[in-house]
């Protein structure tokens, strides 16, 4: 992986070198009020600003607030970071935000919203924000649509068997019939399984619905009822590994998560069948997958590992039939805009004294990323 970077939609992403300028605010900086407006403050690491502000952005950002930027917060100690802070009403956060503690709410009297311009606030939202009544936003919606998209393809793709028959294909390098070999090969008819209806869950299960194929999903918090409504059918956390062709994990990492897609349920899968990672690696029990996958007994596409990046002599890396990208299936590249256009659009939501259309909200913090 190239350096320098940060911790991005997806953890660790190239940027721009560090003599790369940041994009500075469009027309002269001042110091006077802007009338009816709230003001805002940008506050995240340089490395994330690289990949998250442009012009336009800031441009943005200055349209819907009265924004004091410069100066870039990444450091809330300094002097300059205080002066900010001691006006802000909301802090427009991204990658690297530091943590919004109680000191720092002291240092800020007049905060009043976080609007964070990527997903998990976890990180910088602290438990002195939820005390102090802070209004939280986020834009993990935003950042749901490509790892959808990216699941999807996997999905169709898995089920093709493109990963398996192209290594095939390479070795050979002549004319077979795949599909007179035995293998079920093709998407008509084949059971996804969905692990979690979140936001990125509930995106793939509606881009399924086009296709041919039979969605279950297992949530302990979606009823029946609801399942059917998102096109799925509910069923028990076991019998989604059985019966599916390909198993997507779509859960946050949490305490409760931590590992819970163990040997005992990979076991349980169909003999040839594909588990997608495009949560977080430590759901998973990586080392009774390796075994499995070197087995030849399932695939795997997997864009989140724990650690990331793997360790050089992990079994995982010599599995032909396990697919490993660089945790890219979230926003990269000009898919950080839309990061960017959900926070503005936010911040002129709050300006304009609306609710947030896409608020973390206190009651379900334990259950988000």
């Amino acid at each position: 992986m190239s350096s320098p970077s940060t911790t991005g939609p997806n953890g660790p992403t190239a940027h721009p070198t560090s003599a790369t300028p940041l994009p500075s605010r469009p027309g002269a900086p001042s110091d006077a009020p802007a009338p009816g407006k709230p003001v805002a403050a940008l506050a995240m690491s340089r490395g994330g600003a690289r990949q998250l502000l442009n012009e336009a952005a800031v441009a943005a950002f200055a349209e819907a607030t009265d924004l004091r930027y410069p100066p870039l917060l990444d450091d809330f100690g300094t002097e300059e970071a205080r002066a900010i802070l001691a006006e802000a009403e909301v802090l427009i956060t991204g990658w690297g935000c530091p943590p919004v503690d109680a000191p720092v709410l002291a240092a800020a009297p007049r905060l009043r919203a976080i609007v964070h311009a990527a997903g998990t606030v976890r990180l910088h939202v602290t438990e002195a924000c939820w005390e102090r009544g802070i209004l939280v936003s986020s834009a993990a919606a935003a950042n749901a649509l490509p790892v959808a998209e990216y699941t999807l393809a996997m999905i169709l793709l898995a089920n093709k068997r493109v990963l398996g028959i192209s290594a095939d294909y390479g070795r050979g390098r002549e004319r077979r019939n795949w599909a007179a070999e035995g293998e079920v090969l093709g998407n008509y008819g084949r059971t996804v399984g969905i692990l979690g209806a979140s936001l990125i869950g509930r995106r793939v299960l509606e881009l399924l619905r086009p296709f041919d194929l039979r969605p279950l999903l297992h949530d302990p918090f979606v009823s029946p009822e609801e399942a059917a409504a998102l096109g799925a059918e509910s069923v028990g956390l076991r019998e989604l590994f059985e019966r599916s062709d390909v198993v997507s994990l779509h859960v946050p990492l949490l305490p409760s998560t931590r590992g819970m897609v163990n040997r005992e349920l990979l076991s349980a899968m169909r003999a040839g069948a594909t588990l997608i990672n495009t949560a977080r690696g430590a759901v998973l029990d990586q080392d009774a997958l390796a075994e499995f996958a070197a087995a030849g007994r399932v695939s795997a596409v997997l864009d989140v590992t724990e650690p990331e990046v793997l360790p050089p002599g992990h079994p995982l890396w010599d599995c032909e039939n396990v697919l490993i990208s660089p945790h890219i299936a979230g926003s990269v590249g000009n898919e950080v805009q839309r990061l960017a256009e959900y926070a503005a659009a936010e911040a002129a939501r709050y300006a304009a004294g609306e609710p947030f259309a896409y608020p973390v909200l206190p009651s379900r913090r334990d259950l988000t990323a």
